[in-house]
């Protein structure tokens, strides 16, 4: 079947101009001068696609944009002048394909047909089996869960798939914005083509133009042979441009004009080279605040926020966490070569549910991580996860409780209480007072790496705080009274050291071997006092005087301190 297309502009020359290379590519088109005729044709005819100017004498062009994407599918795609930019934007957020600048280029103008032609064959595809098309099937198995947030969502994706207008998108850290971004550019028209993702945060000022447009070989030193640019390697796909935020704004510039203009120049070359490429953008900051304060070009801002799609947090779509979990348990027994998958208890689902993921999907998988490793068996039970108990991030208060402040997120409040405290004695080292009211231990003291695959996991907060509940709920009563009587009797003789190191001098008493050997002295005693509390272990030792290894290490042999040294 021949593809069908109405041609829309005011100039003679160039719809006939458009015509030609249309017929080349084997489409057959009607061309009309003005809006009314327009109307005519594309009511009375069945077209596949539209291509029409802006600016037409009896009207603009944005009125037939809106008109045929409220009432079609057909893609359609605008033609302005240079310059005209705002009105190119107006016109993709109202549905428009895409957009060519004048004057024409011919190569341009095939792109933008190919691609409305991919388009079209898409939603032939889709037509002929809407219940099981494959744009349909890969949303849904990457893109987990069918909670009230989600469908809406997933329609929102699949039209965003068929246009060619930049993306923004907007949500907190560990909502998926990657994952989002691949799946636009897996069921768009460009999934031929290359997806090249980029965190603007990770790559050194001095090095962006290069990395984002290349250069030629000799261009700089060390420019021993030609690179391309990420530009470039996503000719013909899409460019994600991740915390797009943490551009420094002379590279936000030639951004802009790479954006704008569709072409790109390397370092030390003397042309610019078209590039046919979608940008897709996010950051977790707020990039319209960031404007207002002068850190982000506004320019900028309106090129890569065509149309903003905001992802829901983890919070709000509590129904999806149990799938989720299932889907996260079956790509880690994959990933750890797992004999038995492991599976969630009913118990620890619905705790999962009931819990205030501060890092969203990532915090989920972390915890789901941590708890097939805790686990020893393929069953995980509610202990395992290593989350806080419902009364005390509900509020939950006994007489022997400590509540702490309301914390709130995503509309969800969760009150997070200490342990019941045991009174003791107030204890003091030579640092300062230390006032123990509680018997939990200090969490940085006791937290360990629970996963044995990696050695900085990031911790949320609740993890945390279960963490050291978790470690205090092992420790005996006579354990702790222990611990304490220890640490008691170490700061008292710290004290009297103190002391001691205070009196050695009487009132209006000067040193007699002046100032600089007097103040060596003490120093050296208090690094020795510390060595030994530490047991000579000389990274504790510089935790108790609040100084650095290397620091300590330096004083030692400055002052002639040797490591076996002791006081007679």
């Amino acid at each position: 079947m021949t593809t069908t297309a109405l041609v829309v502009d005011d100039e003679v020359d160039l719809c006939r101009l458009m015509q030609i290379t249309l017929t080349k590519m084997g489409i057959k088109s009607d061309v009309a001068y003005t809006l009314a005729q327009a109307r005519s044709y594309w009511q009375e005819n069945n077209y596949d696609f539209c291509l029409t100017d802006l600016k037409l004498p009896d009207g603009s062009g944005l009125e037939l944009v809106k008109e045929i994407s409220n009432s079609s599918s057909s893609p359609i795609a605008v033609i302005t002048a240079h310059g005209s930019m705002d009105l190119a934007i107006e016109a993709l957020k109202l549905g428009a394909f895409d957009f060519v600048n004048k004057p024409l280029e011919l190569p341009r103008l095939r792109q933008l047909v190919e691609s409305a032609l991919k388009v079209i064959h898409q939603d032939n595809e889709a037509n002929a089996t809407p219940e099981s098309s494959p744009e349909q099937k890969l949303l849904d198995t990457r893109l987990i869960g069918n909670s009230a947030v989600m469908t809406p969502l997933k329609n929102t994706i699949l039209k965003l798939a068929r246009s060619q207008a930049p993306v923004f998108l907007s949500g907190e850290s560990g909502t998926g914005k990657e994952v989002v971004a691949r799946l636009i550019h897996d069921i768009s028209p460009r999934r031929d083509g290359s997806f090249v993702p980029v965190n603007c945060g990770a790559i050194p000022s001095e090095l962006m133009e290069s990395e984002f447009f290349g250069h030629k070989k000799g261009s700089f030193t060390g420019a021993v042979a030609d690179k391309q640019g990420l530009f470039q390697q996503a000719n013909g796909g899409t460019l994600f441009l991740d915390e797009v935020a943490d551009l420094p704004l002379a590279m936000q510039v030639k951004l802009l004009r790479a954006i704008q203009e569709k072409t790109v120049r390397a370092i030390g070359d003397t042309k610019e080279i078209p590039v046919d490429i979608r940008i897709l953008s996010a950051t977790h900051k707020n990039l319209s605040q960031l404007v207002q304060e002068g850190a982000f070009r506004q320019d900028l801002y309106y090129r890569i926020n065509v149309i903003e799609l905001k992802l829901p947090t983890l919070n709000a779509r509590r129904d999806d966490i149990p799938v989720l979990a299932e889907h996260f348990l079956g790509m880690i027994a994959h990933e750890w070569q797992l004999e038995t998958p492991p599976s969630l208890t009913t118990e620890a689902r619905a705790r999962l549910q009931h819990h205030n993921f501060a890092g969203n999907v990532r915090e989920l998988r972390n915890v789901l991580e941590r708890a097939v490793t805790l686990a020893e068996t393929s069953l995980i039970d509610i202990s395992h996860l290593g989350l806080p108990d419902l009364e005390d991030s509900m509020g939950y208060q006994s007489p022997a409780s400590q509540t702490r402040h309301d914390h709130s997120d995503g509309g969800t409040h969760l009150n997070q209480q200490a342990n019941a405290p045991i009174t003791t004695q107030p204890i003091e080292n030579n640092r300062g007072a230390i006032r123990s009211t509680d018997k939990r231990i200090n969490p940085e003291q006791t937290t360990t790496n629970l996963h044995p695959y990696r050695t900085n996991t990031q911790h949320y907060p609740s993890m945390v705080q279960r963490q050291a509940n978790h470690q205090t709920e092992v420790l005996s009563d006579a354990s702790l009274r222990h611990d304490v009587e220890t640490v008691t009797q170490a700061s008292r003789q710290s004290e009297v050291s103190e002391k001691a190191n205070v009196n050695e001098l009487a009132e209006g008493q000067l040193p007699l071997e002046g100032l600089e050997h007097y103040l060596q002295e003490q120093e050296k005693q208090l690094i020795i006092t510390a060595l030994k509390q530490a047991g000579w272990n000389k990274t504790q030792a510089a935790k108790l005087l609040g100084t650095t290894f290397r620091s300590l290490r330096y004083r030692m042999k400055k002052l002639d301190i040797a490591e076996d040294e002791v006081d007679e």
